[in-house]
């Protein structure tokens, strides 16, 4: 295998990816090349306008933690980390007051703006800011593309007893980073989505590829949202390669995130099975070739596999680069041919 696409959010997808990545250049991936290069279409529903700024947050977490310049910890923005202009800010009573830039990555929202505004696309952009990232480390090895150059933005209705309607919308990120999910959401309504268009080099990365995989980022606001961009699903449907994804749930639950809440919001079982069912077999109109499940959820497979999936069970959690290589080499091994 030469070449292979990740459909990716952001935490989630970003760890998965270093992993990959570990397994690649340690040989520990059967059938992949140790050149196999490794292109990541990335969720970017996610992305808002804060003080003026352009924010991706799930192509900047893909590109901080490939590039080395992620905060472990927190797992998004940059590490050694200052927060003078948020508090400058704050202190001028400047909205909103949740959502806060460090300081060292006002910069990269700063340049992509400054090129938005010059009219340069996302994906220009995005291959731009990843010249100081990626290309040292990677070369050509690793591309990250925008699934979209146009303006996609995932809003969530919560109840509002105040509003009329008695419910309110409000951007995903708000729902995520002021309400921490805390609150049910009662419906996804992702703007902009049904007119979209793939971003540039998504389409050929699909249709070229060798493996395609869906990491464990979550079904409904990152790999969902990507899914449902015109023609990307009807483009995995006729890959070639075979497709793979791992399962966000373990145990019953997600392991990081708010997938539990939103995969209820749009009445699909809160379940590794669950999930997998949810993407189905490409055999059945879906988009599966293989679906990997944690150990835990091992009594599952059955399910799975009566609906036309390759299963296994393999422990899934992402303790360290060389465990999450093993689960990229389970998902290798279970459609190789």
């Amino acid at each position: 295998m030469q070449n292979i696409t990740v459909l990716s959010g952001g935490m989630g997808g970003a760890r998965f990816l270093q992993g990959l990545l570990h397994g690649i250049s340690s040989g520990t991936l059967p059938g992949v090349a140790a050149d196999a290069r490794v292109t990541v279409v990335a969720n970017t529903a996610d992305d808002l306008w804060v003080h003026g700024l352009k924010v991706c947050p799930d192509l900047d977490t893909v590109m901080y933690t490939l590039g080395d310049g992620i905060d472990p910890e927190r797992g998004w923005g940059r590490r050694e980390e200052t927060w003078s202009v948020r508090t400058e800010l704050a202190a001028y009573g400047v909205e909103p007051t949740w959502f806060g830039l460090g300081d060292r990555d006002v910069a990269t929202h700063l340049v992509r703006t400054q090129m938005l505004e010059a009219g340069f696309p996302l994906s220009q952009v995005t291959e731009a800011l990843c010249r100081r990232w990626l290309s040292p480390t990677y070369g050509d090895g690793v591309r990250l593309l925008p699934m979209s150059d146009d303006r996609v933005e995932t809003h969530i209705a919560i109840a509002d007893p105040e509003s009329p309607s008695g419910r309110r919308v409000v951007h995903f990120q708000e729902y995520w980073v002021r309400l921490r999910a805390s609150v049910p959401a009662e419906a996804v309504l992702v703007v902009g989505l049904d007119q979209s268009t793939p971003g540039p080099g998504v389409l050929d990365a699909l249709a070229e590829a060798d493996l395609v995989l869906l990491p464990p980022s979550n079904p409904v606001v990152s790999v969902g949202t990507i899914l449902g961009v015109p023609q990307v699903r009807e483009a995995l449907a006729a890959t070639s390669a075979p497709v793979v994804g791992l399962s966000p749930i373990v145990g019953g639950s997600h392991v990081r995130g708010m997938a539990e809440q939103l995969l209820g919001t749009i009445g699909v079982e809160v379940s590794a099975a669950g999930v997998g069912l949810h993407y189905g077999a490409r055999s059945a109109g879906g988009v599966l070739d293989g679906w990997l499940v944690d150990e835990r959820d091992a009594d599952q497979l059955g399910r799975l596999q009566d609906a036309g999936l390759a299963a296994a069970a393999v422990p899934l959690m992402m303790t360290d680069p060389e465990a999450t290589a093993a689960m990229a080499a389970a998902a290798v091994g279970l459609v190789r041919r």
